[in-house]
């Protein structure tokens, strides 16, 4: 299986195609690169990529190239990379604004500098291996047990499993719309148990949804696909950010890598010997400087651990916490409108709503003045 991480870069400026090669070249992603939109729009047509990058030169094709990415059944889901001017030499060039409300994921202000890139790719190759092993199907043969109320229980097998659902053989059998399900993954001490949703049902197979699966259950299956697409060696991704706030309902983490708004994260904080693992998603982002993270799970079970959290926080001096941060995907449904829910009177949550357009220093000064009533974490 070729497992290269490959990217289309449009391009013309030899100093920006040197950095980005250098810097794709040692993260292992693969360049395919095009001088003119249409080269680019006939290999987005005939062929996947991770990641597209444009660079933003020619304002009307590379508007055309990043809306024809989206277009392109085969790369709808790829990381968008727009390289442009700096707002201070952009003289009525594009802008990130522009460039953002396309739907582009990262921007890269000229001239590049090899650490400001490494450290913008370092999210981008995250994301780029996270949409490509969300989507991967393994080939297997699995035991599973299926367990339909009131009817008992019977053995199936898998045809191939994901990360989200798995083909099951199912031999004729008619499954109902939902059911329980239980397998162990080759190598692995516990049982996974969820809830299974029919989504297609012919040729003696069934395609089944997972629902209601655990995040540790979850974690694990992911684990193991990176593990059947990359090898042994395979890691999960993190990148390494700093927590400056946190609140009931959110957090700002200070990054050279943020992420982009929309994407789903998976958090790990620890401090002492409290462990918080909690879900959230990108609200705001500020390119090399960090990112505002909504937590997804608005629920009071959730509040009191992240309470729990805050208090651990408070009353133990002098504490850094450990902090884990893992992509899980681009929401791209996800509305860029999005309100407080009625019943929050969260600052932090308002102050991603009410400031999300200012520049990186503004909104660094208005979580300075928040700061009496959210926890700053020490330096």
């Amino acid at each position: 299986m070729d497992t290269a991480l490959q990217s289309l870069l449009l391009c013309t400026d030899d100093k920006v195609v040197r950095v980005l090669r250098r810097v794709l070249s040692e993260m292992e992603i693969g360049v395919e690169l095009c001088s003119d939109a249409d080269a680019a729009m006939q290999k987005l047509t005939r062929q996947r990529f991770e990641a597209v990058i444009v660079d933003c030169t020619a304002h009307s094709s590379a508007m055309s190239v990043l809306k024809g990415t989206r277009a392109a059944p085969a790369n709808r889901r790829a990381i968008t990379v727009a390289v442009i001017e700096s707002e201070s030499q952009s003289h009525g060039r594009i802008s990130a604004k522009e460039v953002f409300a396309l739907g582009t994921h990262f921007v890269l202000f000229k001239p590049l500098s090899l650490e400001r890139t490494r450290s913008s790719f370092r999210a981008v190759r995250a994301l780029m291996k996270r949409e490509r092993r969300r989507h991967a199907r393994i080939p297997i043969e699995l035991p599973v047990e299926i367990r339909i109320e009131g009817k008992g229980s019977w053995q199936a097998s898998t045809a191939d499993l994901g990360e989200n659902g798995m083909a099951l053989k199912t031999q004729n059998v008619k499954l109902p719309a939902a059911f329980q399900l239980r397998f162990t993954l080759p190598g692995a001490s516990a049982t996974t148990s969820c809830t299974g949703e029919v989504a297609w049902q012919g040729n003696q197979l069934a395609g089944i949804r997972f629902s209601d699966i655990s995040v540790e259950a979850s974690d694990q299956l992911k684990q193991w696909i990176e593990r059947q697409l990359l090898g042994p060696e395979a890691q999960d991704v993190t990148v390494s950010c700093k927590l400056t706030d946190l609140s009931l309902s959110a957090c700002y983490l200070q990054t050279e890598s943020p992420f982009p708004v929309r994407t789903l994260l998976r958090l790990m904080m620890k401090v002492s010997e409290h462990t918080l693992q909690i879900e959230g998603i990108v609200r705001v982002m500020h390119p090399g400087a960090g990112m505002g993270v909504e937590f997804t799970q608005q629920n009071p079970a959730q509040k009191t651990k992240v309470e729990e959290f805050i208090q651990t926080l408070v009353n133990t001096e002098g504490a850094i916490p450990d902090l884990q941060v893992r992509p899980d995907s681009i929401d791209n449904a996800a509305s860029a409108a999005w309100e407080i829910p009625p019943d929050s009177a969260d600052p932090l949550l308002s102050l991603f709503i009410t400031k999300a357009d200012v520049d990186a220093e503004a909104f660094q000064l208005e979580l300075k003045k928040q700061r009496g009533m959210e926890v700053e974490v020490s330096a």
